[in-house]
């Protein structure tokens, strides 16, 4: 069952601060990681994870910075996967899908969530 997607709420600055809290450290924390399965599977982007939706738009804007990492939790917290089989393994067409498909739905990509 796919989560519902609220767009027009505005994500909260606990929230924002919890995130970018916890994928600082995760970051620091799977440094030295080069699977993305490995990293994907640490128990902070878990946390991150269970966050759910209200974190989506913060995901697409960081797909800007850093692609990959937030490609997995996209696909883990909406149930959806807009990557077509072409674009798998393209790190920067499978995050424009993403993005597109933020527009798609509804997502504004600002500086500001």
């Amino acid at each position: 069952m796919k989560n519902i997607l609220n767009k027009n709420t505005a994500v909260s600055t606990e929230v924002i601060d919890r995130f970018y809290a916890l994928a600082s450290a995760w970051e620091q924390e799977v440094a030295g990681l080069s699977s993305t399965t490995q990293m994907a599977q640490h128990p902070m982007y878990q946390e991150i994870i269970n966050m759910g939706i209200e974190i989506v738009p913060l995901l697409l804007r960081e797909l800007e910075n850093n692609p990959l990492y937030w490609l997995a939790a996209l696909n883990a917290i909406t149930g959806e996967n807009p990557i077509k089989p072409e674009q798998k393994g393209r790190v920067r067409q499978m995050a424009s899908a993403w993005l597109e498909w933020g527009k798609n739905q509804g997502y504004a990509i600002e500086e500001h969530v």
